[in-house]
């Protein structure tokens, strides 16, 4: 599988703008630049890489761990994950994974041992340089 996506940038750092666009469609034309990305905390005006890093990192964590589930014989009823991304200094320093789940028949204990299975094999953890941290909760 290959997946492709354009990105264009006009003008200098600062004051440049960007859009982002999906070969899926699932964005088109998605605006971002250095005030999007540093001054924005509302995140009205666009998108930034760290944004989409963190959205990757929180969608592929719950595929995974839907299908370690689905090998230990449970079915997730839901699965919603917030990841909260800290760039410091120029450096994607850590990714905190917030997991609330609803899982039919399961202990907490069995969950959270998959949970942490799925956390540290997802195809996107895989690839990061920082420091992933997971907090699940069965509700």
């Amino acid at each position: 599988m290959k997946r492709k996506i354009n990105a264009i940038w006009s003008g200098d750092g600062l004051d440049g703008t960007g859009i982002l666009t999906a070969q899926s469609g699932a964005f088109n034309n998605m605006p971002y630049s250095f005030k999007t990305r540093f001054k924005n905390d509302d995140g009205q005006l666009g998108t930034n890489p760290e944004e989409l890093l963190a959205a990757s990192l929180a969608g592929c964590f719950n595929m995974k761990l839907s299908f370690v589930l689905n090998e230990a014989n449970f079915n997730p009823e839901e699965l919603s994950t917030e990841a909260l991304l800290s760039f410091e200094d120029g450096e994607v320093t850590s990714i905190e994974l917030k997991l609330n789940a609803k899982v039919p028949g399961i202990t907490d204990e069995k969950f959270n041992e998959l949970a942490k299975e799925a956390k540290e094999n997802c195809p996107i953890s895989g690839v990061l340089n920082c420091q992933i941290n997971l907090n699940s909760h069965l509700v």
